[in-house]
């Protein structure tokens, strides 16, 4: 069978062109998906490097994420039963995942315990969990929407978004998904919406305590620019374009990274008992609204952590945050958090203090890097954006959310600097994962010279991220039909 382009376009982008010859040409495993009557649509989405912000934004701060040249693609296409199945290209080609389920499915299970129950259709073997990232999107339309699926679809996802990187692979995965199914189904959401329905996907179908910048990233984000977000919960500023005179790299640490880890949960949690002791130190009053949840009423700081200025936290509530508290200790004093992702758990120790600060500070960084950027590239300005990402890096190393190959990527940098090196942060979720360099427009020959250190040090070649692409948004997508 082949399909041809009716609608749409690539864009000239390589990654469509090889999708769209695959689904022509397909490997074995991969012929009995498509019917050969029925239209396909393609659509795609971006992985993003995460420039400043990062895990400050569930504490509702401005984030600032460039979508990367590498991305997820998704095809769909309408089928006469009542089945769900999603295949999906190994990484490398390395054989095909196979997922397959009823739309009765998404009926199961008690509305109270609705989400539980999808999760634990996906848990019961090994072999299926990736499937929850993108088969997680009906469940969301069902529950959130009541959507009612009338026929069945088949989904062929590929995707050239490392794993494990920090550069979101999971959103990419979830917003190309999206994309397709309201193609298929001819679902009106916008871009934003998509978004914010992927992240729910991810944190209670995956379940991965992830705040909403990855997803707008990858369904919003636009290409050469980064897009300003202020996570409140998800408001979407005037994209900033990257001036001409740097670029951005990211260089990975060959450490995985992951959003389901300890260390990214227990931050979280500590960032969101600092606000809600703050709150009660400043005399707002709450209410109780489930176990371990509690609802802050207040107008001050519209319950944002990050819209506390440093002026405001260092003259009033620093020297009365603990460091660290346990989960038993917070619920018998404060009866919970303002948090519905998390949960206080009584036996783990929280770092509260750093992760309090940490949201305060990176906000008021990441507000004056918007700033400068938008201002005329000078060398003071360079020096001072360079600056706020070693400071950004340093914050994160507080709350134990860095490890020594991040560490050591950005002492390269430090060092390196004379040859058009600026600065350089952990990004995303950190505890591995991808760091992000700010270097001049000349500055390849810098980077190249940090690869070969590496390279001699670990004995493998890191794996680079270098240049940009459009958001699932401004891609569109693709009708094939068969020809």
């Amino acid at each position: 069978m082949v399909f041809r382009v009716v609608e749409g376009n690539t864009r000239s982008l390589k990654d469509v062109d090889d999708f769209i010859k695959l689904i022509n040409d397909p490997p074995k495993g991969l012929r009995d998906l498509f019917d050969s009557e029925t239209d396909i649509y393609i659509t795609r989405a971006p992985g993003r490097l995460d420039v400043m912000g990062g895990i400050a934004d569930y504490s509702g701060s401005l984030v600032l994420e460039m979508p990367i040249s590498e991305a997820t693609l998704a095809a769909a296409q309408q089928s006469k039963d009542s089945r769900i199945r999603i295949v999906s290209l190994q990484p490398g080609g390395a054989g095909l995942l196979d997922f397959e389920m009823s739309l009765a499915d998404l009926s199961a299970g008690a509305s109270e315990r609705y989400y539980d129950a999808a999760k634990e259709l996906f848990g019961r073997k090994l072999s299926s969990r990736w499937a929850s990232y993108a088969a997680g999107v009906f469940f969301v339309l069902h529950h959130e929407l009541g959507i009612q699926f009338k026929h069945g679809i088949r989904i062929f996802i590929s995707s050239r978004v490392p794993v494990g990187k920090g550069v979101s692979s999971s959103a990419a995965l979830e917003v190309a998904t999206m994309h397709a199914v309201c193609r298929v189904f001819d679902l009106d959401f916008d871009a934003r919406q998509i978004a914010i329905l992927c992240q729910k996907v991810e944190n209670y179908i995956v379940g991965a305590a992830c705040g909403v910048m990855d997803q707008i990233a990858a369904s919003c984000g636009v290409e050469d620019s980064l897009i300003s977000i202020l996570c409140q919960p998800a408001e979407i500023q005037d994209a900033v374009r990257v001036p001409d005179e740097i670029e951005l790299w990211g260089i990975d640490s060959g450490v995985r990274h992951s959003v389901v880890g300890a260390d990214y949960a227990s931050v979280r949690t500590g960032a969101f008992m600092g606000y809600r002791i703050i709150a009660q130190m400043a005399g707002f009053s709450y209410e109780q609204i489930g176990p371990a949840r509690v609802r802050v009423n207040d107008d001050r700081w519209n319950g944002y952590l990050a819209n506390i200025s440093p002026d405001e936290y260092e003259g009033e509530f620093k020297f009365c945050i603990p460091e660290t508290i346990t989960g038993d200790e917070f619920l018998r004093k404060y009866g919970g958090t303002t948090d519905h992702v998390t949960t206080v758990d009584p036996s783990v120790l929280y770092p509260v203090k750093a992760s309090t600060q940490h949201a305060i500070y990176e906000s008021a960084r990441v507000r004056k890097f918007e700033k400068l950027l938008k201002e005329s590239i000078s060398e003071k300005n360079l020096e001072i954006l360079g600056r706020l990402m070693f400071e950004s890096h340093v914050s994160y190393s507080a709350c134990g959310l860095t490890e020594p190959r991040t560490d050591r990527i950005v002492e390269l940098v430090r060092q390196n600097r004379a040859d058009g090196l600026y600065g350089a942060r952990i990004t995303g979720g950190g505890s591995g994962g991808t760091v992000a360099i700010l270097a001049a427009r000349n500055g390849r020959e810098a980077i190249e010279n940090i690869l070969k250190v590496l390279e001699i040090e670990t004995g493998q070649g890191p794996y680079v991220f270098h240049g940009s692409s459009p958001g699932a948004s401004r891609f569109g997508s693709i009708r094939l039909c068969p020809a």
